[in-house]
Parts: C-alpha cells; structure tokens; sequence
C-alpha cells in the first residue's frame, strides 16, 4: 500500500496494483481499475515514484 493525501490533508493508504492512470489536470486524479477516482495532493511524479519504490520493497524482501 501507498500512502497519499486527499484535498481535504486526509491521509489514505491505496493499493498501487489497482491505479489505470494517473493524469494532473492541475489536480492529481489517480483513477482505478474498478472505475473510482481520487483527487490527491502528491504531484503524477510523487506518485510514480511511491509506486516505484513500494514495488522494489515487495520483490527485495
């Protein structure tokens, strides 16, 4: 799981395996694959690089 911000400074935990895309438009949408969106703080490249990182825990471990 990745931890972001909601506009509200809510703090979520997503699960990276289900994000389609994510498009800033100037706000960061993360859309799923089960069709929900979320409007977050973190900028497309945050994100990417929460991805990224939470993936090489996985396989490192």
């Amino acid at each position: 799981m990745i931890e972001v911000t909601r506009l509200n400074d809510t703090k979520i935990l997503i699960n990276p395996d289900l994000i389609e895309f994510v498009e800033e438009t100037p706000d960061t949408v993360i859309t799923f694959t089960t069709g929900r969106k979320i409007i977050v703080k973190e900028s497309r490249q945050n994100i990417k690089n929460l991805v990224k990182s939470y993936r090489k825990d996985i396989f490192t471990d």
